[in-house]
């Protein structure tokens, strides 16, 4: 009786651990799900006030009073080449490097820091913030991992001026 009581739960508990499933969605069609979700990096997409695009960010605190990130000279670099943003439709940048609301520029091209033999002290790095709100707009546009082509893809949401399927952090 043991070894049956045993049999069934293992039996059960397979059938529901089935990677498909499927999900009814409120007035639509079911949607069928692999149960995997996506991981790595969301697609991040930018505006600032002034071309910063090849100076290193580093992220402040929300009072803007202190740095509490900033990258190793080393950690500048995406897929093997330099992280400076990609180059979108009307001003828009895709963030390669990992900025957030509360990113700000320092005076310091991606270049001329990767080149440098160790990383500056949060007080030197301090000194050389150019603007400590640049942005203009910020938005999260989901998992890079679930576009196909995401340049292509960004561009036409933002030619379309079409953001409501992304989360605007700015």
């Amino acid at each position: 009786m043991k070894n049956l009581f045993i049999l069934l739960l293992l039996v059960s508990m397979t059938f529901l651990s089935s990677c498909d499933v499927t999900v009814q969605k409120e007035n639509s069609e079911p949607e069928v799900t692999t149960g995997i979700a996506s991981t790595g990096p969301d697609a991040i997409i930018y505006q600032t006030k002034g071309d910063y695009s090849q100076l290193v960010p580093v992220i402040l605190n929300e009072n803007k009073t202190e740095i509490v990130s900033f990258p190793a000279p080393q950690d500048l670099k995406y897929k093997g080449k330099l992280a400076v943003p990609t180059v979108l439709e009307n001003g828009f940048l895709l963030d390669n490097r990992g900025i957030n609301e509360h990113v700000a520029f320092i005076n310091i091209t991606y270049d001329e820091y990767i080149s440098l033999e160790k990383t500056p002290s949060v007080d030197e790095l301090m000194g050389l913030i150019v603007d400590y709100d640049p942005l203009l707009a910020l938005y999260s546009c989901g998992k890079r991992a679930l576009f196909n082509n995401e340049v292509k893809e960004l561009n036409a949401y933002i030619l379309e001026n079409d953001f409501s399927k992304f989360d605007k952090l700015k």
